[in-house]
């Protein structure tokens, strides 16, 4: 993944944090990818993906489907994430 973009910043790190992600390509409609990330009380760095369909409006977010104990743990398995299993998660929420 290319470098992400900080939405807004939070001072409590158990506040999330939203980075936009490259968008993605679905069935001809070009889609917008966020992660929202933030440290869960019991120290783990958990995130969920956010899908947007500008063409319509509709917005479908994954459960907390990503767990790291550290921030650049989390990044690295985001950065793991191909295309494909972006579509698949998307697909799967529909």
């Amino acid at each position: 993944m290319t470098a992400q973009t900080l939405r807004h910043l939070a001072n409590d790190p158990r506040e999330p944090v939203i980075h936009d992600l490259p968008s993605l390509r679905f069935d001809g409609v070009q889609l917008f990818v966020k992660l929202s990330v933030r440290q869960a009380e019991d120290g783990m760095w958990r995130g969920h993906l956010q899908f947007s369909d500008p063409t319509n409006g509709m917005e479908r977010e994954t459960a907390e489907i990503l767990c790291a104990q550290s921030q650049q743990d989390l990044w690295q398995s985001v950065r793991d994430l191909r295309e494909h299993h972006l579509r698949d998660l998307y697909r799967s929420l529909l």
